[in-house]
C-alpha cells in the first residue's frame, strides 16, 4: 500500500523550544515552510486549529494558491462555524487547491480550550455534535437539491451549496482520539483515523478499536490510519541522543522561564483528554520503546498533543517508521522542534529510505499474490 508523509503548516517559527521571532501569522515563513514541504518529498501539512491563533483556512488558501503539488490537512472545529458555513469555505479552498484538501475535525479534549471561544458543551455532547456536524459537511458537499435539517445540534430548511468540492464525491474527512467516544466517532465517519505516536504494542490495540468501531457502524471498509511524532535526527546515534536531552532540556528551561506561549500552550495538572493521558501514562512505566521511541518529550509537555519522539540517525528513524508501516499505518506525520531545518532534513535523509522500503515490501506482497496484499489491511 502507498505511504504518505503529513508535515506541519506553522504560520510562523516559534516551537516548544525557541520562541517565535516575529508575528503570529508571518506570511514569508508559511511560505518557506510549506515549499520546503514540497520540495523535499512530504505530501501534505497540517494547518492546526488553536483558539488565539492565526485562522488557518486563509492560511491554507494563501499556500495552495502559490503551490502546485503539496496537499492540505485543514484542522476544523465544529464550535466556530455552522456546517452551512463551513462546508462552503471547504469546497472553495477544494477549489483554490484543485482538490488537494482533507479536512480534519476537532471534537476538543480540553473545556478550558473551548471555553475560550465559547464553547460549554460536554464531552460527549461535542462528540454527537461533531459526528452530526460530518454528516451535515459530506451532505452538502454531494448534494445538488435543497434539504432540511432537523438534528439534535443543527437546524436549518432548503439548503443547498453553489460551490461544490473539486474531489468527487468529495474530499476525505479526518478525526482523531483515543477515548471509546472516538472510536466510535471516527470509526463511523472518517476516511482516516489519526493516532499520536505510542508504542508498537499500544497502536496495534488502537488500530484494531477503531476497525471494530467502523465494523460496528456498519461500515465493509475501514480508516486510514495515520499516527504521529516528533522525529530527532542526527548522523550519529550518539549525536542524536544528545540532541534529544538538548531538545528536552530546552523545553524545560521555556517551561520555568514561564515563557507566554510554551505556558499557554502546555498542560498544567492532569489532562482530561484520554490521548494525553495515554501518554503520561506510557512515559512513566518507561523512557525507550521498541526501536527508538523516546517519550521524556511527551512527559515535559504534559501529553501536550503529537509529542512522543523517535531518536536516531535517518537509518534507524526510518526503520522505526517501517514498523509502523508493517502495522497498517499509512500516513506518517512528523514534525521537529526546528520546524523549516527538521522538514528539510527529513525529506532529505529519511522518506526517501522509508519510500524505497515501502516500494521493496508492496513488490514482494504483489509476488506472494493478492491474498497477501489482501491482509495487511
Amino acid at each position: 500500500m502507498p505511504v504518505e508523509f503529513l508535515g506541519i503548516a506553522a504560520t510562523n517559527d516559534g516551537s516548544e523550544t525557541r520562541p517565535r521571532s516575529g508575528a503570529a501569522f508571518d506570511k514569508e515563513y508559511t511560505l518557506r515552510l510549506a515549499r520546503a514541504h514540497e520540495d523535499h518529498g512530504w505530501d501534505r501539512v497540517l494547518f492546526a486549529y488553536g483558539s488565539g491563533s492565526p485562522d488557518p483556512a486563509p492560511a491554507a488558501a494563501y499556500i495552495a494558491s502559490r503551490l502546485d503539488r503539496l496537499q492540505i490537512l485543514l484542522a476544523h472545529r465544529p464550535n466556530v462555524s455552522y456546517p452551512t458555513y463551513a462546508a462552503k469555505t471547504f469546497a472553495t479552498l477544494d477549489r483554490i487547491s484543485d482538490g488537494r484538501l482533507t479536512v480534519h475535525f476537532i471534537t476538543g479534549g480540553n473545556d478550558h480550550e473551548q471555553r475560550r471561544e465559547g464553547d460549554t458543551r460536554t464531552k460527549d455532547e461535542r462528540y454527537a455534535r461533531t459526528r452530526e456536524y460530518i454528516r451535515i459537511v459530506k451532505k452538502i458537499w454531494t448534494t445538488h437539491e435543497p434539504f432540511d435539517h432537523e438534528g439534535e445540534h443543527y437546524r436549518f430548511h432548503d439548503f443547498v451549496s453553489d460551490v461544490f468540492p473539486v474531489q468527487q464525491p468529495r474530499p476525505n474527512v479526518s478525526f482523531g482520539g483515543s477515548s471509546p467516544a472516538a472510536y466510535a466517532a471516527g470509526g463511523a465517519e472518517a476516511d482516516i483515523y489519526c493516532l499520536w505516536g505510542e508504542p508498537l504494542e499500544r497502536t496495534a490495540e488502537q488500530i484494531e478499536a477503531v476497525k471494530a468501531a467502523a465494523a460496528a457502524a456498519g461500515r465493509t471498509d475501514v480508516p486510514r490510519i495515520q499516527v504521529a511524532f516528533r522525529p530527532i535526527i542526527a548522523p550519529t546515534e550518539e549525536l542524536a541522543w544528545e540532541k534529544a536531552h538538548r531538545t528536552v532540556d530546552a523545553i524545560r528551561t521555556r517551561k520555568e522561564r514561564g515563557d507566554a506561549t510554551t505556558v499557554r500552550h502546555h498542560r498544567r495538572g492532569a489532562p482530561e483528554n484520554v490521548g494525553s493521558q495515554r501518554l503520561i501514562s506510557i512515559a512513566e512505566a518507561g523512557e525507550r520503546y521498541d526501536r527508538a521511541l523516546w517519550t521524556p518529550t511527551a512527559a515535559v509537555t504534559g501529553g501536550a498533543g503529537n509529542s512522543n519522539a523517535l531518536v536516531g540517525t535517518p537509518e534507524t528513524v526510518a526503520q522505526a517508521l517501517l514498523d509502523y508501516y508493517d502495522l497498517g499505518v499509512d500516513i506518517l506525520s512528523a514534525r521537529g522542534y526546528d520546524l523549516l531545518d527538521d522538514a528539510i532534513d527529513f525529506g532529505r535523509y529519511v522518506i526517501p529510505i522509508v519510500r524505497e522500503e515501502v516500494a521493496k515490501r508492496d513488490a514482494e506482497r504483489a509476488a506472494r499474490g493478492p491474498q497477501t496484499l489482501a491482509a495487511v489491511r
